[in-house]
């Protein structure tokens, strides 16, 4: 068994990301709403509306991440290094 410092590389709990997976899938689930909007026709304001929530959703799913890693870093007994370079650039990444 491998194991990595805690950090942007370090795999993240998959019990605490239950939150983020549901929530991705409400995404893809209005992903396909907003493509049946796009065939019906429907007004650019209502596909432009839908689009920005769906955009909402994927961000804060990507916030959500890098918190969960964050607490994680911080709450590991072994280790309180953190990249802080790496970890602004992925925060920065969702700006």
């Amino acid at each position: 068994m491998t194991t990595r410092a805690p950090g942007p590389g370090a795999p993240l709990d998959a019990d605490e990301m239950q939150a983020v997976v549901a929530r991705l899938n409400r995404a893809r689930g209005q992903l396909g709403g907003i493509v049946k909007m796009i065939e019906e026709g429907r007004a650019c304001r209502d596909i432009v509306t839908q689009l920005s929530a769906v955009s909402t959703a994927v961000d804060r799913a990507g916030f959500a991440v890098i918190a969960l890693g964050l607490r994680q870093c911080l709450l590991d007994p072994t280790s309180r290094q953190v990249d802080v370079d790496a970890m602004e650039k992925l925060f920065l990444s969702l700006a």
